[in-house]
């Protein structure tokens, strides 16, 4: 069993009062409490907020409260880092379950399958940091960088060739993009490093997930939840 932490701050500039706003008859962020209470493998749903109404509605829907944020954390300008050290000062554990809320619908059998394999991973005692990930549809090799204006042309040689451009995808190695569905954090990590996984992480592979930054991601997450994801909302009215 584990312990996990959704991050929750009351300021977000492209929707305002992001994390409550509703999707159906409940706000975004009871739908990731939903989805780790449905979880086997999560033992403590700990809400990291300095927003009073916030803590109120996560302990509506059976979250855990036990410490407010300070405000010098819970700016635009406030990193993983410092909600993630708060936590570990206050909370007895050596790991934690990152879960956003800005992507509020997960299976949570997937929770599960991930968790075990990060747990297993874990034991062997050789990873900085846990993600899940989404394989791209666009390595990036096949990507441009910008240099003083100009156009400079592809990133590094592809096997020591000049011009590769041209190769097709399945010449170039695979490549993923972390979605956010179910980061596994580690104390001696936050602790000891300037980022929050470090420099040798383990990827579980997932199916992909909205994550919440505008009014059409939304729009996305409300036609999911009332085509595929119900189950999340039978739960929650349960609490009601």
């Amino acid at each position: 069993m584990i312990n996990a932490i959704i991050p929750a701050r009351a300021g977000s500039k492209r929707i305002k009062s992001k994390n409550t706003v509703l999707l159906g008859d409940h706000p975004l962020i009871a739908y990731t409490i939903a989805a780790c209470r449905l979880s086997k493998r999560i033992d403590r749903i700990i809400v990291s907020t300095e927003c009073e109404n916030i803590a109120k509605i996560a302990k509506k829907y059976g979250a855990e409260v036990p410490f407010i944020r300070p405000d010098h954390l819970s700016l635009d300008t406030s990193t993983d880092q410092g909600f993630l050290k708060h936590f570990f000062d206050n909370i007895d554990a050596d790991k934690v379950l990152l879960m956003r809320p800005t992507s509020p619908l997960r299976n949570p059998e997937t929770i599960d399958s991930v968790t075990d394999q990060y747990m297993k991973m874990f034991w062997r005692g050789c990873y900085t940091g846990y993600r899940s990930m989404t394989e791209s549809n666009h390595s990036p090799y096949k990507m441009f960088q910008i240099v003083d204006e100009t156009c400079k042309g592809f990133f590094e040689n592809f096997k020591g060739e000049k011009d590769y451009t041209n190769l097709p995808n399945q010449s170039f190695p695979k490549s993923y993009v972390p979605n956010g569905y179910c980061d596994m954090v580690l104390q001696k990590t936050v602790r000891e490093g300037k980022t929050t996984f470090g420099n040798k992480i383990f990827g579980a592979t997932t199916e992909n997930i909205v994550d919440v930054d505008n009014y059409f991601d939304l729009d996305l997450v409300r036609n999911q939840i009332e085509t595929k994801y119900d189950f999340l909302s039978v739960h929650l009215n349960k609490l009601k």
